[in-house]
């Protein structure tokens, strides 16, 4: 997919309308002696990559809030924005050359909740459903699989820190290694059916080993077992003293009744504890999964499928059936790590039912013991061993709860290993390989032919908490001290044309922010390429003008120009 159009406009009609060509295209700013570091929020030319990111799935509020602090918001922006009702419209098309070629249209704008517009050709999605579609039509059915949509075109759209500065590790602080495995892995061609399952056992992995880490924050399980052994052999010595006091017939039953009582009521309490622990850390786990996910609306999926059955036609699904489908999917997702939840919660409601008949049941030996008038040597013997009872139970429960975390760490582990075996086989390995060599053939032409250097990509099965894991890294061969953005730049162009050549689904188009920021040869080359491959790449960029080098300083290759007096949306007060 290429992009064709980008389209702004609100209650007043169009403000602006961006077409986009094959190769070069540029966004320039026409401010005289700017700063570079400040233009980022001056007149808008970053806001155009934003607006196309947000079209592509991003959230609203990269648009009109501080990229370093998520919490200030442009105020002017953001009221324009939604007051104003901006609609933004985005045409994707396979073919610029054709005017009948495929193309997908899509639409959003900023209304908070009720009014919100988020369509794909006509028809309205919720955006979970936006999501999954938009991914359906550009990956080829790959809907909610790992990776995400955001993750798969994070090397395309480059405007925040992480993918300007990175060439791989570009997705957010958040992406774990794992999830780049996953990316890199299907970037290159090398389909492996497990990876979402074998990503959901990783968590879960993760989050065993974390419940265990705290249930041993104050000692091992053998200290727990050693101490175990000392408390039982005091708690013996006890009851042995214990015996030696002559006492009513009643009492010693009540005695006894009492430490079973005491040692059930430490039991039920540690056991709310483990559960409560545990329920808090799946839901931390949960929302671990959801922060790379993005919150979905459903109103828009409505008119999606209506338009996309009045263009289209012959749409076999019903829309019920579609909303069906995505609504058991999400399920699915999360059942696999919240499952334990439901039980959990019926569990920690019955004991505590049962610890309060316990309270009280204590209450009541407690009372009927001191009216016997025992001695107060009894008595401070009775206290300690109600004290060792009650130690002794909380070790037997976090024991058991240690060995019980162990024993699923190692079922885990079990399904994972058999998994791993063929993903890190020597088979597998190899086909990695073969599919990095193939790459690597592009990657190394397209940087030498811009910088005289070449990058390559390479891998290693790297050992991360005992697990095997690709780990995938760029290096130049020359050794130069080569910028960050030329490699960048060769990577993403590579990629494209490697995915062209190998039939791998990917947009085509590869945004770029802050471009004032390398050397005029350097990006006098990128134009030259990418000119002579518009058939594969379409290379969007940002830049101010005096910065331009001569022979790409020429209208042909501006899609739009922007100044102080000419912003984005055309709003004062400094608009972006």
């Amino acid at each position: 997919m290429f992009l064709k159009m980008l389209q702004i406009e609100n209650l007043n009609g169009i403000i602006r309308k961006i077409h986009f060509h094959k190769g070069l295209n540029l966004i320039v700013d026409e401010t005289l002696g700017s700063d570079p570091e400040s233009t980022g929020n001056n007149v808008g030319k970053t806001t155009v990559l934003r607006l196309i990111d947000f079209c592509m799935g991003g959230k609203p509020q990269q648009i009109y809030t501080d990229p370093e602090n998520s919490k200030k918001e442009y105020t002017v922006v953001k009221e324009f924005l939604q007051k104003t009702e901006v609609l933004v419209t985005l045409i994707l098309t396979e073919d610029l050359d054709d005017q009948f070629a495929k193309q997908v249209v899509i639409e959003r704008n900023f209304a908070a909740r009720k009014g919100i517009v988020r369509r794909i050709d006509g028809k309205s999605l919720t955006e979970a459903e936006f999501l999954i579609s938009l991914t359906n039509l550009i990956f080829r059915e790959h809907g909610e699989k790992k990776p995400s949509l955001a993750q798969l075109l994070a090397h395309n759209i480059r405007y925040k820190d992480i993918s300007l500065s990175n060439t791989l590790k570009n997705v957010n602080q958040w992406t774990k290694d794992e999830e780049y495995e996953a990316l890199y892995l299907f970037m290159l061609g090398c389909d492996f059916s497990q990876g979402d399952e074998r990503q959901k056992i990783l968590t879960a992995i993760r989050v065993e080993n974390i419940f265990k880490s705290r249930l041993e924050t104050s000692r091992t399980r053998s200290a727990y077992e050693a101490s175990l052994g000392v408390l039982v052999g005091q708690i013996d010595a006890l009851n042995a003293r214990r015996s030696t006091f002559q006492v009513n017939p009643d009492f010693q039953d009540d005695l006894g009744e009492l430490d079973r009582v005491t040692y059930l009521i430490s039991v039920e309490t540690a056991e709310i504890g483990r559960a409560t622990l545990r329920k808090n850390l799946i839901d931390e786990a949960v929302q671990d999964l959801s922060t790379s996910r993005v919150e979905i609306d459903i109103e828009q999926l409505t008119n999606l499928y209506r338009e996309v059955t009045t263009r289209l036609g012959g749409v076999q699904k019903s829309f019920d059936e579609l909303v069906d489908f995505h609504n058991r999917m999400i399920d699915e997702k999360t059942r696999y790590i919240a499952k334990e939840i439901p039980q959990l919660e019926i569990d920690i409601a019955i004991r505590r039912r049962k610890l309060t008949d316990l309270l009280q049941l204590e209450k009541k030996f407690s009372d009927k013991i001191a009216k016997n008038g025992t001695l107060a040597q009894l008595e401070l013997l009775i206290g300690e061993l109600s004290e060792k009872e009650r130690q002794r139970g909380e070790y037997e429960t976090v024991i058991l709860q240690i060995r019980g975390v162990e024993l699923e760490i190692t079922r885990q582990t079990a399904l994972l290993t058999k998994i791993d075996t063929e993903l890190f086989s020597d088979d597998t390995r190899a086909a990695v390989q073969v599919q990095v060599d193939k790459f690597n053939k592009v990657f190394s032409r397209v940087s030498n032919e811009l910088y005289n250097e070449s990058y390559f990509l390479s891998f290693d099965v790297a050992k991360k908490n005992g697990q095997n894991i690709y780990k995938f890294n760029t290096f130049n061969l020359n050794l130069s001290s080569g910028k960050k953005q030329g490699e960048i730049s060769c990577f993403d162009i590579a990629y494209t044309l490697f995915a062209d050549e190998e039939n791998i689904p990917c947009v085509h188009f590869l945004l770029n922010d802050k471009k004032e920021l390398m050397h005029d040869n350097q990006l006098t080359q990128i134009a030259r390429l990418v000119e002579r491959e518009n058939d594969h790449v379409q290379f969007v960029a940002s830049i101010l003008r005096d910065k331009l080098p001569a022979e790409l300083n020429n209208e042909e290759f501006f899609i739009v120009k922007l100044s102080q007096q000419d912003m984005l949306f055309r709003i004062k007060d400094g608009e972006n």
